[in-house]
């Protein structure tokens, strides 16, 4: 694919629920390895966004491309890994158990598989803790065990829903620091975030409320064109408030 292509696009996709609409005619592209912050309060739009880019939901209208293949599509499934906002995890199987479900999935068998395991639990730095139930993990704990679920099969695209909530400040910071690494080995990646210091992290930003997707740029050419000292005044002076 060429670098200049959109690995994503959302073209003019607007969602509803009944009377009720979620999504207001989002038009985005996001570049092949880049890591891109869809920034937003809860309730903005944001997992209604990207649970339809892994193919979760359908929109209203609108289409939702990735890799130019426009999604819902089966045969992507092995290039995208997604981390739910909530963890979809077997509480009375070990850690072990469950990436090996997991990688199973993916058709990751024998070798490969054990060592695929060991590299993601030192990735997110749950090593030791790998024959331990998970129903004995601590919400930060599974939330860090959804992500090594994530990259267990090593896609392409990684798509994380809110993926630092109730993980503390250090972890945060080496979970990020695998994001850079990821990144620089060509993985392009979108999180949804309502941390403003995670969004100054990213590559690019789409600021989002109540459905709509106010502006899209890096965090500086946001804060510059607003006049903002942070990403949190910038967000303020987009949404008018």
């Amino acid at each position: 694919m060429n670098k200049t292509e959109a690995l994503v696009s959302v073209n003019h996709v607007s969602k509803s629920f009944g009377k009720q609409q979620v999504l207001k005619d989002i038009h985005l592209e996001i570049k092949p390895g880049e890591i891109f912050g869809l920034l937003g309060p809860s309730g903005a739009g944001k997992t209604t966004l990207v649970k339809q880019l892994v193919g979760l939901d359908l929109p209203t209208s609108g289409e939702n491309y990735l890799f130019q293949e426009k999604m819902p599509s089966l045969k992507l499934i092995e290039r995208v890994g997604y981390m739910a906002q909530s963890d979809a995890l077997y509480g009375e199987l070990s850690a072990r158990e469950n990436l090996q479900f997991f990688a199973s999935l993916y058709g990751l068998n024998g070798k490969k598989q054990g060592e695929r395991i060991e590299q993601v639990m030192q990735i997110v730095n749950l090593s030791n803790h790998l024959n331990k139930l998970v129903s004995n993990y601590s919400g930060g704990m599974k939330r860090r065990l959804s992500l090594a679920i994530a990259l267990l099969h090593e896609p392409q695209l990684l798509i994380l829903d809110e993926p630092t909530v109730g993980i503390d400040p250090v972890l945060r910071k080496s979970i990020w620091a695998a994001f850079y690494e990821l990144k620089k080995k060509g993985v392009t990646i979108i999180v949804t975030t309502h941390v403003m210091d995670e969004a100054e992290k990213c590559d690019r930003l789409g600021l989002i409320r109540d459905g709509s997707l106010i502006a899209v740029g890096t965090p500086e050419d946001l804060k510059a064109s607003t006049n903002a000292a942070t990403i949190e005044d910038a967000f303020l002076v987009y949404g008018g408030a």
